[in-house]
């Protein structure tokens, strides 16, 4: 896998790329990051990116130049036949797991960091060949973004993990076709470790009798627990089986009660 990042602050991602996941894949050799300063394609001696917008208002917008000057030179370069341009901004589609494991199957995939007001629309219209948001709020430019799109995304190449099953049973991990098919998920559930007590708080027994069955039970109903209760948005069409409805009536007779909240 190999993202390229059009960004004024290739400084950035210094510390980000040198720790963790990304680390990891860049030193396993499954992942190459490429970074390429937005200040480099431009022609005038102050390297200037942006300009007032046409029609007046606060702000300053990405000049479209050097943006695709950036873009271009990236592809001259050799890029795969079906590298996505990605233009991260609030107002694109929001990255969900699902979109996360669509990005995962592309070789390469070029990352647009905007900044300012806004970026001139024909990158948008003309250039980028996906518009994705992070979440429905606005940060100061896109590079906190990109950084998102890029650990979630080589989490998902094989290998990159000690074990793939943890990108798999994460929060909007793989889960059943239908969920596939809704690109909803459902929250993870409850994660222990030693020691099985600590400051009068116990592990749920389940966890520790070994029966295989009974913990894959427990851990179904924490998670459509949690998922009723933090995000009940996730839950809307997701096509579940009779255990999981059975399991989500029982939890809403009960009105979410403490008791069913086991630590």
């Amino acid at each position: 896998m190999q993202f390229d990042i059009v960004t004024i602050f290739p400084e950035f991602f210094g510390s980000i790329l040198a720790h963790g996941v990304l680390k990891r894949a860049i030193s396993g050799g499954q992942l190459t990051v490429r970074i390429h300063d937005l200040r480099d394609f431009t022609s005038d001696r102050h390297r200037t990116v942006d300009d007032r917008p046409f029609g007046g208002g606060p702000g300053m917008v990405f000049k479209p130049e050097p943006v695709f000057l950036a873009v271009e030179s990236i592809k001259s370069n050799g890029v795969a036949g079906d590298a996505p341009v990605v233009l991260l901004s609030p107002q694109g589609r929001l990255l969900r797991q699902s979109v996360v494991e669509e990005f995962s199957q592309h070789s390469q995939i070029i990352l647009i960091c905007g900044r300012y007001e806004g970026m001139d629309e024909r990158v948008a219209d003309f250039l980028a060949t996906d518009e994705l948001s992070i979440g429905d709020y606005v940060l100061s430019g896109g590079e906190i973004a990109a950084a998102v799109v890029m650990e979630s995304v080589t989490r998902l190449i094989p290998g990159v993990l000690g074990n793939q099953e943890s990108a798999l049973q994460d929060s909007f991990g793989e889960e059943e076709a239908g969920s596939r098919q809704t690109g909803k998920r459902l929250l993870d559930w409850p994660h222990y470790t030693r020691p099985a007590e600590f400051r009068g708080m116990r592990v749920p027994e389940v966890l520790l009798s070994g029966d295989h069955e009974e913990i894959r039970r427990w851990r179904r109903r924490r998670a459509l627990e949690k998922t009723l209760r933090k995000r009940p948005d996730l839950l809307a069409d997701m096509q579940l089986n009779e255990e999981d409805r059975q399991i989500l009536e029982e939890l809403k007779q009960a009105s979410l009660q403490p008791a069913l909240r086991e630590p």
